[in-house]
């Protein structure tokens, strides 16, 4: 639809038909089954593998009282669930309850197109089909209870009738544990090749690209164990097709694990802690005791090299996580495919990788469809907004990450906005993507602004509920305003609860921070990175405008810090010092520190000092705004003297290397204000 003049917008309330793509079901999969019979072992371990493999499964609480109707909520289950698994056991019909259900899955079966895979547990499908044996049983049972009347004993023949001719398995003299891998690879098969008739019409370009990589390098007929790694820039969809990919034929290994941001998690030192995810992941075990990285590799190439495993290694930049987490391909059992996405070409070739697929950009075509679905909600752009559609098409160079970006801050915008923004991306620009993805930083509110810096320095990969008292103390209104960010794509919400961002958006945000003092970063009013912060501590060169200090230090380095620093630091609202791999929990003497703390800001809303090696709290700190605060493995004797009136604090978590009388009296005085 054409707009009639320059100063309107395009239209807010046009869409493709291709948006309609969420799943309408509420469940993947409904359970039916007779208790006495399966829930303590094959239905018990068939859920388990369900929730495993990430497929939302209902099964009926087993302290649900059984009366005379089935409930409500139960049936309703029925008919939000795309698939129905019938374990037809010996007493499946003898149970009024099972019956009702199995007459109400048929039922969607035929209205609602509900697909039903019948397991026949230690039954004959036969028998089932003509109810014969225990199922005749079953009903002369039924026949004699005056309250079942004949209509629904038809039905309930129909029903088994029906289901008795449906292709299934027949759990007979088979391991059960095949079987249920059998079940796994049909489910997860069938909702992959859904979810991608729904991902591939959002995600423009990636369909052909996901197929290319699978008919060249990642197909089960090649063998062997092999290494393949996607290369390309920031931003330009390396991790987003290896979530496809993996979505698409995780099903065919015995275990999986995806390891996202590992560039970001090795920075910060936590080589262990990701050989453990891996280890967790594909062994299925919640612990894993490894102390260092040496013990890490030991443990991964002695433990994973007899099983077919998929394992996607996201956003790698160095060799250390390499070798920490797939040194070798003998690590693994055969059929194994480990997929590493990285910048970095050069350092896929040198791990020895099998193949390299290198993603180019977006064509025109492509990248016109992809801004025009965020920018109009269409694959094509209106009629009069065509040029300027292709001007920031041109401009994004088919970067998938900007035409997003751009596309969803011109969303619902006039002609006039759209040319003020195209005459500012082009002067800002001069050839640097990072120009693009400041728009939309520019266009924030200021407290808005200070959100998205402090979630690009310090919160990005947390869970948003675990700092939202944080936020808060801070001004920033979180539910307000990350709902602004997201809106504008500065952000992203994990299904998990977690804060996140695109590498590109958060490297924007930390340039901005690096260019408030490019040679002092005593200067920023921001600090994270290992060396500035070091540089800052040792050199004693901190200011006021210091706001935020997040500092990783190895138990194995030893350091020489200044803390007299702090006395600089008037503004200093989060101080975070830890140390990394620490051993049995204790902290090594290797820090050299003064005698005491002389000084905190009073601004400080969090401070999370792993090993705070002093005995004391500053005298003169006034914790008024404090209000997390986390001191693991602490020398402290005293957090402050006398009763502080004001108090905000809300999350507190000591642990002490030595207690006495006095800490106790301590931990029940602060636990008593909450």
């Amino acid at each position: 639809m054409a707009t009639q003049a320059t100063s309107s917008s395009p239209s807010s309330t046009s869409s493709s038909s291709s948006f309609s793509s969420c799943p309408r079901w509420k469940y993947d999969v409904f359970l039916s089954f007779c208790g006495v019979d399966t829930r303590m072992n094959f239905t018990d371990h068939l859920y388990t593998a369900l929730k495993q493999k990430g497929i939302i499964t209902f099964r009926d609480d087993e302290k649900l009282e059984r009366g005379k109707y089935i409930s409500v909520e139960l049936l309703k289950a029925i008919e939000e669930s795309k698939y129905a698994i019938i374990v037809l056991s010996t007493n499946y019909a003898f149970s009024k309850w099972c019956l009702i259900e199995l007459a109400k899955i048929v039922e969607c079966m035929e209205k609602t197109k509900l697909t039903v895979l019948p397991v026949f547990y230690h039954v004959d499908p036969s028998d089932v089909r003509n109810q014969r044996g225990t199922l005749a049983k079953a009903f002369a049972k039924h026949e004699e209870d005056t309250k079942v009347n004949t209509e629904d004993m038809q039905a309930w023949k129909a029903a088994l009738k029906d289901v008795g001719h449906l292709s299934g398995w027949h759990v007979h003299d088979r391991h059960e544990s095949i079987v249920i891998q059998e079940i796994l690879k049909k489910i997860l098969g069938e909702l992959n090749l859904i979810s991608q008739n729904i991902v591939f019409k959002d995600l423009v370009g990636i369909e052909s690209r996901v197929n290319e990589m699978l008919n060249l390098y990642l197909d089960e007929g090649l063998g062997g164990v092999r290494f393949v790694g996607i290369c390309g820039m920031g931003g330009m969809g390396k991790t987003t097709i290896a979530q496809e990919i993996f979505k698409r034929i995780s099903s065919n290994f015995e275990a999986t694990c995806f390891i996202a941001n590992v560039r970001e998690e090795t920075n910060n030192q936590y080589l262990v802690s990701l050989q453990k995810q891996l280890l967790s992941k594909i062994l299925m075990e919640s612990e894993i005791n490894i102390w260092d990285v040496s013990e890490g590799i030991s443990a991964i190439g002695n433990r994973l090299c007899n099983k077919k495993v998929l394992i996607v290694l996201d956003d790698v930049d160095g060799e250390e996580p390499l070798e920490a987490l797939a040194g070798k391909h003998d690590w693994f059992g055969l059929g194994s495919r480990i997929i590493v996405t990285s910048r970095d070409r050069h350092l896929l070739r040198r791990h020895g990788v099998d193949d390299v697929y290198t993603i180019k950009g977006l064509n025109d075509d492509e990248a016109l469809e992809l801004f025009s679905r965020r920018a109009f909600k269409n694959p094509q752009p209106e009629e009069n907004y065509a040029k300027l559609s292709k001007d920031f098409v041109k401009c994004a160079n088919g970067l998938p990450l900007a035409l997003n970006v751009l596309g969803n801050s011109l969303f619902d915008k006039t002609m006039d906005e759209w040319k003020s923004a195209l005459d500012k991306l082009k002067i800002e620009l001069d050839g640097n993507i990072m120009k693009i993805l400041q728009i939309s930083f520019d266009g924030l509110m200021d407290t808005e602004k200070e959100l998205f810096l402090d979630i690009a320095c310090f919160f990005k990969g947390k869970k948003k509920d675990f700092i939202r008292d944080i936020l808060e103390s801070f001004g920033y209104h979180p539910d307000c305003n990350i709902r602004v960010l997201m809106d504008k794509s500065l952000i992203t919400i994990e299904e998990n609860g977690i804060l996140w961002m695109h590498d590109l958006l958060q490297k924007l945000g930390q340039e901005i921070i690096r260019r408030e003092s490019p040679k002092e970063p005593g200067e920023r009013s921001r600090l994270w990175i290992y060396k500035d912060v070091l540089h800052v501590l040792q050199k004693n060169t901190g200011t006021e405008v210091v706001e935020g200090i997040m500092l990783n230090i190895s138990i194995q380095k030893e350091e020489h810090l200044n803390y007299e620093v702090f006395s600089k630091m008037k503004k200093l609202r989060l101080l975070k010092i830890n140390f990394v791999q620490p051993q049995h929990g204790l902290i090594r003497g290797n820090v050299q520190l003064p005698k005491d703390l002389s000084y905190l800001s009073d601004e400080l809303r969090i401070i999370e000092w792993y090993g705070y090696p002093f005995k004391f709290m500053p005298t003169i700190f006034h914790p008024n705004k404090l209000v997390e605060l986390r001191m693991h493995c602490s020398r402290i004797i005293q957090l402050w003297k006398g009763i502080k009136v004001r108090f905000s604090l809300k999350k507190i978590c000591l642990y002490f290397l030595f207690i006495n009388t006095r800490l106790y009296l301590i931990i029940f005085l602060v636990y008593n204000r909450f």
